[in-house]
């Protein structure tokens, strides 16, 4: 029987919910000791200072901070109450509340930047509500970190209201009050509210959009693939193309999520990293095999035209050359652009796995070798340990020798997380 099984014996008895959760995070945080590695845990920092500016000026949860602040943050002052607001990854974007809680909060890290995602906390009511999709509540000794068995916490998912995804938790961490009888009705009430902002922000916005002329549209067009990067990054969260980790691209503009076939992701994604235009030929040779004919791609452009019109209007592209008329934000693009810039933690945020794993064009293959070399070289030469150990935890790093012996340089001798990079280095010379 493995020590994880011997512990979860030994406890008292717990919901199935908090057990499930417990098991989860013992396979997440797994040491040759089980319990030690809950002893030692301290979610870590991901977000600091100005990338933590940048990320929640970007992100749509920005938009819902009003109501938030209004409905949760202002009443929570002098109740010994924490009220958070993290993304889709358990990151923690905004910790406001009662001041005493907020100091006592930042003692096991439960503070803006921190990640309280499960597979890196464990059991707590962020990161479980993100896990199972439906709110949750946490008391005490149900936390999987004893460092935390003296907090109580109730988290609500949020979720985009025209594609229905996660777009991350609104929570209210303290003591026994914190999941009282009304606290859960509080929070969901409150994030009903949220939403309901968020799709008028939205309704305003298209609105607005439709109302202004294509050529009047500004065209501040995102770096092409092997050209020099801007000075800035363009926040991802506005008329992007996610290619990362996916075949199928999905497409956000205009508050809306559409999935794409993936020769339309491929040839979107190439108009997008070439603002200036390509014409039929070059986009031919970019996404298909040598000799097709000029046939295919423009039978292509015509569907996606078609489709584009009815979903997206705004991103029709023009012809002759082949171009988007506005800009359009490619994921992969954008873990570049951050790399170049050395804010390795943004970059591994944004990174979801190769680029289209499974396509055969040529310039997709170019990117998805571009992107992966760059990443690895970047985490491995100048990255801090925490985000060397994140990458690490990426299917591609799983073989990579060098990668997990670099980790064991960087932790120091007496690290609780390095017993586990041992075993795993041992386990791959073997």
């Amino acid at each position: 029987m493995s020590s994880q099984h011997r512990l979860l014996e030994g406890l008292p008895a717990m919901r199935s919910l908090v057990l499930e959760s417990w098991q989860r995070s013992l396979e997440a945080l797994a040491a040759p000791d089980g319990r030690a590695a809950a002893d030692q845990l301290a979610p870590p920092v991901v977000l600091e200072n100005r990338e933590l500016a940048e990320f929640r000026r970007n992100h749509p949860l920005a938009a819902i901070m009003p109501v938030i602040t209004k409905l949760l943050v202002e009443p929570s002052h002098d109740t010994g109450l924490l009220i958070a607001v993290g993304d889709e990854h358990g990151r923690l974007l905004w910790v406001e509340g009662d001041s005493a809680a907020r100091r006592n909060g930042e003692q096991i890290n439960f503070a803006t930047g921190a990640d309280w995602s499960e597979t890196v906390a464990g059991t707590s009511a962020p990161g479980t509500a993100l896990v199972l999709g439906r709110s949750v509540q946490i008391m005490g000794e149900e936390h999987f970190n004893p460092a935390v068995h003296s907090w109580s916490c109730t988290a609500v998912p949020l979720h985009d209201p025209d594609s229905g995804s996660i777009l991350g938790i609104v929570d209210i961490t303290g003591g026994p009050e914190a999941v009282g009888a009304n606290t859960l009705s509080l929070v969901q009430a409150s994030v009903a509210a949220a939403e309901a902002q968020l799709r008028i922000e939205r309704l305003v916005r298209r609105a607005e959009e439709s109302r202004v002329p294509v050529s009047r549209r500004t065209r501040n067009s995102p770096t092409a693939t092997g050209t020099s990067t801007p000075t800035s990054v363009k926040p991802l969260y506005r008329d992007s193309l996610q290619i990362l980790g996916r075949d199928q691209g999905l497409l956000h503009v205009a508050g809306q999520a559409i999935t794409l076939s993936e020769r339309h992701t491929e040839i979107l994604a190439m108009l997008a990293l070439h603002p200036d235009g390509l014409t039929a030929e070059e986009l031919t040779d970019r996404v298909y095999p040598e000799g097709t004919s000029l046939t295919s791609i423009r039978a292509e452009m015509v569907r996606l035209r078609k489709l584009l019109a009815s979903v997206a209007p705004t991103l029709v592209p023009e012809s002759r050359p082949y171009r988007l008329p506005r800009a359009l934000v490619v994921d992969a693009e954008q873990v570049r652009n951050y790399l170049d810039r050395g804010a390795h933690r943004l970059a591994l945020n944004i990174y979801r796995g190769a680029v289209m794993p499974r396509s055969l064009a040529p310039a997709i293959e170019t990117i998805r070798n571009r992107v992966a070399v760059q990443l690895r070289e970047a985490i491995l030469n100048d990255a801090s340990p925490d985000v060397l150990l994140a990458y690490l935890r990426l299917p591609e790093a799983a073989d990579d020798v060098e990668a997990w012996r670099t980790a064991l340089r960087l932790l120091p001798p007496r690290s609780p997380r390095r017993s586990a990079v041992v075993a795993h280095v041992e386990a791959l010379e073997g």
